[in-house]
Formats: C-alpha cells, sequence, structure tokens
C-alpha cells in the first residue's frame, strides 16, 4: 500500500470501488477517466493522451505514440460497464482540442491533476493507500483471481515480459493459505 507517496499503490476491493464510483468521483469526467484505467488496465498517463478519435467501434487503442516505452498500439473492447461511463461523460466540443480529457490550457489533463482528483475521491470515502496507479494494478489482479492467462492480461497491459507483469500481481493471504493446503498426502 502506498503510505507518503512511497510504495505500491493499493488494489482496491470491490466495495471500495462501488463507494469510489458513486460516492467519491462527483462528476462524469472524474468516473469515465478513472473507469478507463480500472476496464482497460491503461497507465493513467494513456488516458489522458486518449483522443476522442481513439474510442470508435466499441473498442479504446492505446496509440504506439502514448505507451510506456512506444513499442506497439493496443486495442481493447469495451466492456459494458465502462460504456455506461463513457456514454454518460460528453467532452467539451474543441475543434482545436482533440483529447478526450481536456484541459482549459488546450491541451490533455495532466498527471498531477488526475492524483489531485483522485486523491479528493479517496478522501470523501475515507479510502487510504490509493494512486492513480491502483487502477491497474486492480484490473490485473482481478484479470490473474478470475483465472484469465497471463499471456492475456498482458497482452491487454502491454507489459513486454511476464516477470514484470508478475510484480503487478497482489497476492491474498487466502490465496497463500489455500496454495500451501493442497502439499502433501
Amino acid at each position: 500500500m502506498k503510505v507518503a507517496g512511497n510504495g505500491q499503490g493499493k488494489v482496491l476491493t470491490a466495495p471500495e470501488l462501488k463507494r469510489l464510483f458513486s460516492d467519491g468521483f462527483v462528476c462524469e469526467r472524474d468516473r469515465a477517466l478513472f473507469a478507463i484505467c480500472l476496464f482497460t488496465g491503461c497507465r493513467i498517463s494513456e488516458a489522458l493522451a486518449l483522443q476522442v478519435t481513439d474510442i470508435k467501434n466499441k473498442t479504446i487503442t492505446f496509440r504506439k505514440s502514448t505507451t510506456k516505452g512506444k513499442l506497439k498500439t493496443r486495442t481493447i473492447d469495451i466492456p459494458v460497464t465502462l460504456l455506461g461511463y463513457l456514454e454518460e461523460y460528453q467532452p467539451p466540443p474543441n475543434p482545436y482540442n482533440p483529447y478526450l480529457f481536456p484541459s482549459r490550457a488546450g491541451k490533455a489533463l495532466t498527471r498531477s491533476m488526475a492524483d489531485k482528483l483522485l486523491r479528493a475521491a479517496c478522501h470523501r470515502i475515507g479510502v487510504e493507500g490509493v494512486s492513480t496507479h491502483s487502477f491497474r494494478r486492480t484490473a490485473l489482479t482481478q484479470m490473474h483471481n478470475a483465472g484469465i492467462p497471463l499471456r492475456h492480461i498482458q497482452e491487454i497491459s502491454g507489459h513486454n515480459d511476464l516477470g514484470t507483469l508478475q510484480r503487478y500481481l497482489e497476492v491474498s493471504p487466502e490465496q497463500r493459505k489455500k496454495a500451501v493446503s493442497v502439499i502433501g498426502w
């Protein structure tokens, strides 16, 4: 868990996610932004770099130029829940600013602003240890716990190697207990 800016962002539980999206975030833009991070497992920087045209035919395309390492473009299907958040949010029309999450300065919303929005939302619902990376860690851990093969998760997350991906996955005390319970004769 992240403490005073140190450590990994917390993996959020289902009740924490529900409270965050119902009571923590106060506007459709914030819900849509962090829902993209959760339902696609993307980094906050990748979500903030999205342009309106990157969402079409019920897919989100994270362009190679905006991904960490700039290695390849990823296209991810939009699940129904995320689709709902995206339909509720309509970015202000501006032919000079193509970003899905525009700032007043005519560019994309910044990472520091996204961090402030998240901190305020978490404060409203009383959850600590959350960072913008928590949504990525939560998504990848949930997929892993659901039995999705690591290779599939790797394709969605954009990780180059499985070793890096595995550092994101949280192992619960129950999972450790179950793992040692199968040993023996």
